[in-house]
């Protein structure tokens, strides 16, 4: 780890001291900060994170060793180093004890502190990477992280459980962006299936021909452009999981086709004679009114029964708004381990802020305004101001006398952002067919960035 990037807090009430090893630690290149009693240190450790601390044992008020609990209890990795006297070798080896990484005694040997201070950032570098390693093993072991504890997502949590154990069709209901790809990814990570394929395919993002050949493949010639035999995603989830995103776009040649598969466990490729067998379980999601769809003949009735089984309704996030803090917190932690970054949390009125919000977006858009916010967060708690982008961009008032054009201009740019720019989705909300969409683009001169 280079030097600058290495911040050691020296907390003694002696100022010849803090001195002393703020010229020496400076020397050797490390950021040092200091602070003459354990309430100023506190302070600075509301202001910054520190990755040493060196801590008197005596000052007046709160001693060292109360000080070295407030800082674990901050950050259990934190490491610290007690200062002490010889006549109190006995309390710093108990501090060890307690957690705290070594010792050094007055008067201070230079050399000897370096020593210390590499070791310490070896200890820190080593748990750094023991957790990363234990996070990325366990996230190829365990089924992904459903976050909340509302009564829905517990009932949630339930149903996925009950489900998961049998090789049910089950159909995901909800409003975009309310995580319904990830219910049906821990049903798969909890089946039998689990060490088989999840293959995963969105139906409203492919035209009629290019879904048939994505679901059942295709031989070579079959039509323009299919220079070669390809497997198609049926085939591929043999003795594992599909699902099917956006289930209620699909054309109702291929509802035929599909429906067949499903019922048959057999199908053949576009182009091909030969008869594929393929042990799949279906899982589907969708955000339409499918039986609004099957009374216009739209969806066939039967294979709305086939895939409606069993049905898992996931609420908008501002129904279940108790949940909004973990999530938070949740996307704090994932963002500053993306952007490297030290965000330890979210101050109560912004907190506030988000569970008193309608998130039209649920939880993706939930989880962009974190991102955003933590893009050009300066202190390390979020706060009000990292989130005034809210009222600019996402609130229109009377007051603003904007044209009819411009909000509906800006309109379009906020579902887009909500649906990470899916054209399908941002059709089905706005209620128009995709071909508008592509004009009202061109019109207002829209494009997404980069």
């Amino acid at each position: 780890m280079d030097p600058a990037n290495v911040k050691i807090l020296v907390v003694d009430d002696d100022e010849i001291v803090r001195e002393s090893l703020s010229d020496w630690f400076e020397e050797d290149g490390y950021s040092v900060g200091t602070a003459c009693d354990s309430k100023e240190a506190l302070a600075k450790l509301n202001e910054a994170r520190w990755d040493i601390y060196f801590l008197d044992i005596k000052m007046p008020g709160m001693d060292g060793l109360e000080l070295h609990k407030r800082i674990k209890d901050f950050d259990k990795d934190a490491i610290v180093i007690i200062i002490t006297a010889f006549a109190s070798v006995d309390t710093a080896v108990n501090a060890l004890k307690d957690g705290a990484f070594d010792y050094v005694t007055k008067p201070f040997d230079p050399d000897s502190l370096t020593h210390i201070i590499r070791n310490a950032i070896k200890q820190r570098n080593l748990t750094k990477e023991n957790l990363e390693l234990k996070e990325s093993l366990e996230s190829l072991t365990l089924p992904p992280e459903i976050i909340g504890q509302s009564k829905h997502i517990r009932e949630i949590q339930e149903s996925i459980k009950t489900v998961a154990a049998t090789n049910t069709t089950v159909m995901i209901r909800g409003e975009s962006g309310t995580g319904k790809e990830l219910v049906a990814q821990s049903i798969h990570f909890k089946s039998n299936r689990k060490f088989a394929p999840m293959v995963s395919v969105n139906c409203g993002a492919l035209s009629e021909t290019l879904l048939e050949s994505e679901l059942f493949g295709h031989e070579r010639g079959s039509f323009t452009g299919a220079h070669s035999r390809r497997k198609g995603k049926l085939e591929i989830a043999d003795g594992g999981t599909l699902f099917l995103d956006e289930i209620g776009s699909i054309q109702t040649k291929t509802q035929i086709d599909l429906l067949r598969a499903i019922d048959a466990k057999e199908f053949t490729r576009l182009g091909g004679n030969e008869i594929i067998k393929s042990d799949f379980r279906i899982v589907c999601a969708t955000n339409t009114n499918l039986e609004e769809a099957v009374k216009k003949g739209e969806f066939r009735e039967d294979l709305y029964y086939r895939l409606q089984v069993y049905t898992i309704y996931l609420k908008p996030l501002r129904e279940r708004s108790d949940d909004i803090p973990e999530l938070v917190n949740h996307f704090i932690r994932v963002y500053n381990a993306k952007m490297n970054k030290k965000i330890t949390g979210i101050e109560t009125s912004a907190l506030n802020r988000m569970i008193n919000f309608s998130w039209q977006g649920n939880i993706r858009e939930l989880e962009n305004t974190i991102e955003r916010a933590m893009v050009s967060a300066k202190g390390i708690m979020l706060s009000n101001h990292d989130f005034a982008f809210i009222n600019c961009d996402d609130k229109l008032t009377l007051s603003q006398n904007l044209s009819l054009a411009e909000v509906e201009k800006r309109h379009i740019i906020k579902v887009l952002d909500q649906t990470d720019w899916n054209i399908s989705q941002t059709a089905k909300i706005l209620e128009i067919d995709r071909a508008t969409i592509y004009t009202k683009l061109q019109k207002y001169g829209i494009s997404r960035p980069d």
